[in-house]
């Protein structure tokens, strides 16, 4: 009987234990549960607050042509993502980053924008570095580009150069390596936009912005032309033409043997091909809106063309959305001058810089 009930009280407080220890199990995955449902809501409601940012929008599409169906929705509209700023130029989308960087000319100055962040200064100076920017209209950066190394390469108005920027781009600072400033030892008029090609030369325009007047009678002006440049990789600077009046905007083409040139000229604005496989280079129009321009903002200026070939040009009355062979599929229209645009890494998202704003807007 003695051993029967020691077994007796063993089994009751096996059972109790058993039980504590079933409770404390229990609670700790309660806890554990817990913890895990609040890092879920701590991760999620900023991802919200995101999603949640409503922006004023502005513009509209003009449809001229069936294809535009399949690059943008008829009723889409642009979205302000960014203003306050003086005359924004030269955007670009950096992947890595998921950040946009473009210049203000007037300012100086080299902005991010950032979805979390929103508008931030990036690098100032960013086009001038010297002592006398009063005397000039537009000082700063202009076009910006990535080389294929990743360094961020930057087209300068008042110093009147291209650069490459010594600094990691999360790191930004004001160190600059020279890339090129003369042709046939003349200084340039003021680099204004460029694009690499996988080969890892560099093409850029030159027009007279960046000089103190801003026209080609500058008394600084050295160069009696306004050209369209490569350099090659070996440093050498190549003159393509110098038979546009007022190059900007420049970008290749999908097989990278035609760059498609913008002409800021009222007088002539148009948009150019140069052929780099013709043996003799010379400008052979893609399109004309010379004769399209009354009462509208803008001029022919920034532009992309996307992996299938279809060109984002900015121009008179917002961007111009052309195929490869000049047919005019669309417009974007705007009530500001659009002065250039950025496409995202997947071409689903086109950024334009209008004036002093920075918009955004839905591609499919």
């Amino acid at each position: 009987m003695s051993f029967l009930g020691q077994d007796d009280s063993y089994r009751r407080k096996k059972c109790n234990l058993d039980s504590q220890e079933s409770m404390q199990t229990k609670q700790f995955i309660n806890t554990l549960m817990k913890l895990t449902v609040m890092l879920c809501i701590l991760a999620i409601v900023p991802a919200c607050n995101r999603k949640q940012i409503k922006y004023e929008t502005t513009g509209n599409i003009a449809r001229y042509d069936s294809a535009l169906d399949a690059i943008i929705d008829s009723t889409a509209t642009a979205e302000i993502i960014a203003e306050g700023f003086e005359w924004t130029e030269g955007p670009l989308w950096v992947e890595k980053e998921q950040m946009l960087l473009f210049s203000d000319v007037p300012a100086n100055t080299i902005y991010k924008w950032t979805a979390e962040n929103g508008s931030e200064v990036y690098l100032k100076p960013s086009g001038y570095t010297g002592d006398e920017v009063e005397k000039l209209k537009e000082p700063g950066s202009n076009g910006l580009v990535l080389d294929n190394d990743g360094f961020l390469v930057i087209c300068q108005h008042g110093n009147r150069q291209v650069i490459r920027m010594l600094a990691p781009l999360k790191e930004p600072r004001v160190a600059f390596l020279l890339l090129s400033e003369k042709y046939d030892d003349k200084r340039l008029n003021s680099p204004n936009d460029a694009v690499y090609n996988k080969a890892g030369d560099l093409f850029f325009t030159d027009p007279p912005y960046g000089l103190p007047t801003q026209r080609d009678d500058d008394p600084e002006k050295e160069l009696p032309f306004n050209g369209v440049y490569q350099i090659k990789q070996d440093g050498e600077v190549r003159l393509l033409t110098d038979k546009i009046s007022k190059p900007n905007g420049i970008a290749f083409f999908p097989d990278e043997q035609r760059l498609l040139i913008a002409n800021s000229d009222p007088n002539a604005a148009d948009w150019y091909i140069l052929d780099l496989a013709d043996t003799v280079i010379a400008p052979k129009l893609f399109y004309s809106a010379t004769n399209e321009r009354d009462g509208l903002e803008g001029l022919p200026d920034g532009l992309k063309i996307d992996s299938k070939g279809i060109v984002y040009a900015s121009g008179p009355g917002g961007v111009w959305i052309f195929d490869s062979t000049g047919k005019v599929l669309g417009k974007i229209v705007l009530d500001a001058a659009a002065s250039n645009v950025a496409l995202s890494a997947d071409e689903k998202t086109l950024y334009i810089t209008n004036s002093g704003r920075i918009l955004r807007i839905a591609l499919k």
